[in-house]
């Protein structure tokens, strides 16, 4: 299964990248994020390996995410594999004007066992979590930008 999701945020891209880039920042954009762990490899970079640990409903989801292109501000790509699910994301930021930034975000989901099943019946579970993220990610910077500006 494959889409893309985007928001414009009302922020400069470096701004906007200066605050994708930060896993501390991960906890205010990504509901259910219980913790982010490095596991391997220089951290950010291609290569790199982190746990990320959710709670999405009753659920306890574990996953490993791998970066794979780190070419910012324009791009920041990953995998990242849990039971039953790999998933490709790649992450655009695109300036638009001095004061607003494009974020898309391209998913590409394979799904093994018991997920293929979850992933055809219900595909649009995933395309709304993906863009739920993109869109608290956007509330928190612009949040951000506003704390900074006084």
């Amino acid at each position: 299964m494959k889409y893309s999701c985007e928001v414009i945020i009302d922020l400069h891209i470096d701004r906007v990248v200066e605050l994708f880039d930060n896993p501390d920042n991960l906890k205010h954009w990504q509901p259910g994020l219980l913790s982010f762990e490095r596991i391997s490899g220089n951290p950010g970079q291609p290569g790199a390996k982190s746990r990320l640990k959710f709670k999405m409903g009753n659920r306890d989801i574990e996953m490993i995410e791998t970066v794979t292109v780190r070419n910012l501000p324009h791009e920041f790509s990953g995998t990242y594999d849990a039971k039953g699910v790999f998933n490709i994301v790649k992450n655009y930021f695109t300036p638009m004007s001095a004061t607003q930034t494009r974020f898309v975000s391209e998913q590409e989901f394979k799904f093994s066992g018991f997920m293929k099943a979850v992933g055809f019946m219900l595909p649009d579970v995933f395309r709304k979590t993906s863009q739920q993220y993109l869109t608290h990610f956007k509330a928190f910077a612009e949040k951000e930008a506003r704390k900074a500006t006084g």
